[in-house]
């Protein structure tokens, strides 16, 4: 599939550097199997060299995958598709090559859902841009956190869960709740790993 690229790019290399050097930065996606489509926010899309309109409505998985760096791609899709089979949850962090051609580091954490027969129905997520972090501070190792784990993981399973399912209740103002609640407990994820591999070192 042959990637559109947004209109006005020139505006859109800004409004991603304005978005890309705030401390913190954080995009949604969400994949239904039935039509193996993602559908992201403009940040996300952005990140994975998309345009945002096409991304908004639903591309192929595939055309995320194509932006992950070829040295991280087959860790990140064996991951992906174990945590699928499994109905787990992931945490990781790869590299992207962006709309603008840098290459980005960024936090992933998603889950999937499962049918009674056990095959993947749904997925979502959160994505953190930690390129700064990364550079001062090196990786996070691939992370598979199990149901009752530490609180905040908890918290941001539920949350994404709850998200997508408010947006399947097309309620904008519950949306807008749950999309504040979802950022500021991702924002305090990379926070959180980074305080403890610094306790590990010490």
């Amino acid at each position: 599939m042959s990637k559109s690229k947004p209109r006005d790019v020139e505006t859109n290399f800004d409004a991603f550097q304005h978005a890309l050097d705030a401390l913190d930065v954080i995009g949604r996606w969400n994949w239904d199997a039935a039509t193996d489509r993602v559908r992201s926010d403009a940040f996300v899309a952005l990140l994975f060299n998309l345009a945002p309109e096409e991304a908004e409505e639903g591309v192929p998985l595939t055309s995320y995958v194509e932006a992950v760096h070829a040295d991280d791609r087959q860790r990140v899709l064996s991951l992906i598709r174990r945590s699928a089979q499994e109905g787990s949850t992931y945490l990781t962090e790869y590299r992207v090559i962006s709309i603008d051609g840098r290459t980005r580091w960024v936090l992933a954490r998603g889950r999937f859902t499962r049918d009674r027969s056990g095959k993947a129905v749904a997925g979502g997520g959160i994505l953190v841009d930690v390129t700064r972090m990364r550079m001062s501070e090196g990786t996070f190792d691939d992370v598979e956190v199990p149901s009752g784990g530490v609180p905040l993981d908890r918290a941001a399973d539920l949350l994404i869960a709850a998200q997508q399912a408010i947006v399947e209740s097309e309620d904008p103002t519950l949306k807008i709740l749950a999309d504040a609640l979802l950022m500021a407990v991702g924002r305090r994820l990379p926070q959180r790993e980074t305080e403890e591999r610094r306790r590990h070192m010490n």
